[in-house]
C-alpha cells in the first residue's frame, strides 16, 4: 500500500508547484504569464484612473486635517504620496541651507546639524585628503531615516509619473496591469542604477569580480572610501523602504508574500551584520549579486505585459543566463569563501572586540554563512520556476500558440479594490 501513497505525495507536490507557477498573483510567475492582448478591455475598468489598492490608504482617511506636516508623519502618508513625501525631504535641505547662511555670524564653530540627514557622517581626520576615510557611527541612523523617505519619493513619483504613463501609451488598459507595470518599472530603474554603481565601486576595490579572499585578508575593513558607505547606506534605506511598503501593505499583496518578506528580513539581516561588523566588502559583492539580475528580471516583465514576442523570449533567456550566474554561481562563490576563507582573517582580528572594529570570533563563520544560504535557498525555490517559464514559452514559441486570457483571470484582481489616486 506504500506506492500509492508515495504516487498521491507526487501528486499534490506537482499540483502545489502548478499551482504556483499558473498563478496570477506570484510576484515571479504571474507576470509571466500570457497577457491579455494590450489593448482589450474588461467592462467596467476605467483605464484614466491610476488608482492604488484601497488598503493602502486606511489608515490616512482619519485623523487630523489633511494638510498637516503631522497628519502626512503619523499617517505614514509620504510612504504612498510623493507631494507629501517632497514636503519632508525639504525641510532638512531648506534648514541646512539657512544654517550655511546664518553660521558664520552666530556660530561660527558648531558643525551643521542638519548635514547628517543629507550627507554621510563621521569622517576620520586623520585620513589624506586625497583619499578619505570615514567610519560607522550612530549618525548613520538620521541618514538612513532620510533615505527611506527619499526612495518613497522616487518610488512613487517614478511608478506614477512615468510609468503609468508609458503602460497607457504602450495600450495597457486594466488598472491592476497598469499598476503592476509601473512597480516594474521602477525595479528596472532602481536595480539597473544600483547594479551599475555597485560594479563602479568594486572595480575600486581589491575584491574586484569576486576575488574573495580579499573579503578576509587585512579584516577589519572599518574605514571605508565614501562612494561604498554612501552605496552601503542607500541601499540599505531601499530595502528598509521596500520592507516597510509590504508590512503595512501599500500594495495589494501577492500570494507570494510571505515568501517576499522573509526575503526582505534576510537581506537586511545580511545588510545590517555585515555594516556593524566591517565587512562591507563582502556586501558590496552580495549587493551586485542582487541587484543586477534583478534588473533583467523586471525588464522581462514590462516586455511581457506590453506582449512584445519574441523580444521577450529572447530577454527572457538572457535573464536565466544572468540569474544563474548571479544569483547562483557568485552566492556559491561566496558561500564557499566564507567557509573555507574565513580563516585568512589576521589572527589578531580573530576576537570579539568591538571597541578595535574586531568581531570575527570562530562562530561567526555559521552566522555569516547561514544568511548567504537562506538567500541561496529562496533563490533556488525561484530558479525552479524560471526554468519552468522558460521552457513553456520555448513550446509556446515553436508551437505558434497564444492564450487569450481574460483581464480577470489573468490579473487575479479585483476591480472593487483598485481606488484613483
Amino acid at each position: 500500500m506504500a506506492a500509492p501513497v508515495n504516487v498521491a505525495k507526487r501528486r499534490n507536490r506537482g499540483g502545489s508547484m502548478m499551482r504556483i507557477e499558473t498563478d496570477p498573483a506570484h510576484h515571479l510567475a504571474g507576470p509571466f504569464l500570457p497577457q491579455t492582448p494590450v489593448n482589450a478591455m474588461t467592462p467596467g475598468t476605467n483605464p484614466s484612473s491610476a488608482g492604488s489598492p484601497k488598503h493602502a490608504f486606511a489608515i490616512i482617511n482619519q485623523g487630523a486635517s489633511a494638510n498637516s506636516l503631522w497628519y502626512d508623519i503619523k499617517t505614514l502618508r509620504w510612504a504612498v504620496e510623493p507631494a507629501s513625501a517632497l514636503k519632508l525631504l525639504l525641510i532638512p535641505v531648506v534648514l541646512y541651507i539657512n544654517w550655511e547662511i546664518l553660521a558664520p555670524y552666530i556660530a561660527k564653530d558648531l558643525p551643521n546639524p542638519f548635514a547628517p540627514l543629507i550627507f554621510i557622517s563621521h569622517y576620520i581626520p586623520t585620513s589624506s585628503p586625497d583619499n578619505p576615510r570615514y567610519a560607522k557611527g550612530y549618525l548613520d541612523l538620521l541618514f538612513l531615516a532620510y533615505y527611506i523617505i527619499f526612495f518613497s519619493f522616487a518610488r512613487q513619483t517614478i511608478t506614477i509619473s512615468v510609468c503609468r504613463p508609458l503602460a497607457r501609451y504602450f495600450g495597457l488598459n486594466k488598472q491592476t496591469k497598469i499598476d503592476r507595470y509601473g512597480e516594474q518599472g521602477y525595479a528596472m530603474v532602481y536595480f539597473g542604477v544600483m547594479g551599475a554603481w555597485g560594479f563602479r565601486i568594486m572595480s575600486q576595490l581589491p575584491t574586484w569580480w569576486y576575488r574573495s579572499e580579499y573579503y578576509w585578508i587585512g579584516y577589519p575593513h572599518w574605514d571605508m572610501n565614501p562612494e561604498l558607505k554612501r552605496y552601503y547606506l542607500m541601499q540599505a534605506a531601499h530595502w528598509c523602504q521596500e520592507l516597510l511598503v509590504l508590512l503595512m501593505k501599500l500594495e495589494k499583496p501577492r500570494k507570494d508574500y510571505a515568501e517576499l518578506v522573509a526575503h526582505h528580513f534576510v537581506t537586511l539581516w545580511l545588510i545590517g551584520w555585515s555594516y556593524l561588523i566591517n565587512l562591507t566588502l563582502i556586501g558590496n559583492a552580495v549587493y551586485m549579486s542582487m541587484d543586477i539580475p534583478d534588473a533583467f528580471l523586471a525588464f522581462s516583465k514590462l516586455l511581457n505585459y506590453m506582449r512584445w514576442e519574441n523580444t521577450k523570449i529572447a530577454s527572457f533567456a538572457i535573464f536565466v543566463v544572468v540569474w544563474t550566474y548571479f544569483r547562483h554561481w557568485l552566492n556559491l562563490v561566496m558561500l564557499w569563501s566564507t567557509w573555507t576563507q574565513f580563516d585568512l582573517i589576521p589572527e589578531a582580528s580573530k576576537q570579539w572586540s568591538p571597541q578595535d572594529g574586531v568581531w570575527l570570533v570562530w562562530w561567526m563563520k555559521y552566522q555569516i554563512a547561514f544568511p548567504i544560504a537562506a538567500l541561496q535557498v529562496l533563490n533556488l525555490f525561484w530558479y525552479y520556476l524560471i526554468l519552468r517559464i522558460l521552457v513553456r514559452a520555448l513550446k509556446a514559441a515553436g508551437a505558434g500558440v497564444d492564450d487569450v486570457r481574460s483581464e480577470d483571470e489573468d490579473d487575479g484582481d479585483n476591480d472593487e479594490d483598485i481606488k484613483e489616486d
